[in-house]
């Protein structure tokens, strides 16, 4: 007598907690101004183009990429002021890199720890790997809550955590010497996420060396190569050679090196575009502030968060008008009425707050 198998499903194979996740969202954007992604908004000029095209077009697409890609690194250390003896460990994106931080460390019981709200990714890999998660409230006005997050080290004795500075979604810098006390304190690894360096005031770059539990994240995608997915992590030998046996093979393809190796010859052109969107930052920052009804968060990054009453409906009353941002309202208790704009061109930004505006006033 034959029984008849139980019907292979997801809910039957999958873990609990990957069930439980939602895939991260992103929205249509064809024909939108797009405002949603802290991408830079600036074309390249016609002469690095061209290199890039000359260079891509001869580009040994049918073999593998070099895989160590030692090239492109030394490109990077040339442009990131890294001190002696740091190496650097390559990502597609920085996404890849924080699942391989998270995948080194999740021991049985192994705990990964960040604080809220920030970037979204920690909760989720932490998931995806089985970790447990700890996300640490910050403060009203958006800053480090020192001491909860000193006791929750402490309490959890986090083999993770992870920083991001600035902090995306809020937008600010948290505090060095707060930072230093948790790097002091923790027993395990503190990795500063500095997606957002080239817009930002200060690094803990420089420190690297200073401190053995130390590691910083940065990404290309926000400089300018957002379409390329190139992230790397900067820390001493001892630590990256052994995160390398994570990193699958040829994880940053032909393309991807031969153009960011091309562009980090022009890092000026990019940090001169970082420049003028630090200054389109703080026009856009006034017009916000002078918006009715609007509480707008002072910036380090290349996005402005912002607050106001019937978030979502002004949200949609911007899609409905050609303006696509990012709606935060939902997605966590302390983000309750908030928007997120990415500083785009002067037109896009005039564009945005005329488009608000209008928005604010249907729904008023």
């Amino acid at each position: 007598m034959s029984s008849t198998p139980d019907l292979v499903t997801p809910e039957r194979l999958l873990r609990q907690e990957i069930l439980a996740l939602h895939a991260y969202h992103v929205q249509p954007s064809p024909g939108m101004v797009k405002l949603d992604a802290m991408e830079n908004p600036y074309s390249l000029p016609e002469t690095v183009r061209a290199e890039i095209a000359h260079a891509v077009a001869n580009a040994a697409i049918n073999r593998y990429p070099d895989a160590d890609a030692a090239s492109l690194k030394r490109s990077i250390k040339m442009v990131s002021a890294m001190p002696a003896g740091t190496e650097v460990l390559l990502g597609n994106g920085s996404d890849e890199i924080i699942q391989i931080l998270a995948m080194a460390v999740a021991k049985q019981g192994a705990t990964l720890m960040s604080v809220e709200p920030s970037f979204v990714m920690y909760k989720m890999i932490s998931a995806f790997v089985g970790m447990n998660y700890v996300g640490v409230p910050l403060t009203e006005g958006f800053q480090l809550d020192l001491p909860a997050m000193l006791a929750a080290i402490r309490l959890y004795q986090p083999a993770l955590i992870f920083l991001a500075y600035p902090n995306n979604p809020t937008g600010n810098m948290f505090e060095e010497a707060s930072i230093e006390q948790i790097i002091k304190a923790a027993n395990g690894l503190v990795v500063l996420d500095e997606a957002y360096h080239a817009f930002a005031s200060s690094s803990f770059m420089p420190q690297l060396g200073r401190h053995d539990n130390l590691l910083v994240m940065r990404t290309f995608s926000k400089l300018g190569m957002a379409g390329l997915r190139l992230g790397y992590l900067a820390g001493s030998k001892k630590w990256l050679e052994q995160l390398e046996k994570l990193r699958l093979p040829y994880n940053v393809g032909v393309l991807a090196q031969t153009v960011a190796d091309i562009l980090l010859k022009y890092n000026d052109v990019l940090l001169q575009q970082a420049e003028q969107i630090k200054q389109d930052r703080s026009w856009l920052f006034e017009r916000l502030v002078g918006t009715v009804d609007v509480y707008a968060y002072p910036s380090d990054a290349n996005f402005i968060l912002f607050r106001l009453p019937r978030a979502s409906k002004v949200f949609e009353g911007l899609k409905q008008r050609g303006v696509l941002i990012k709606k935060l309202d939902g997605g966590h208790p302390a983000l309750q009425d908030c928007l997120r704009v990415t500083v785009g061109t002067a037109e896009e930004n005039a564009f945005f707050i005329k488009t608000l505006q209008e928005s604010i006033h249907q729904f008023a």
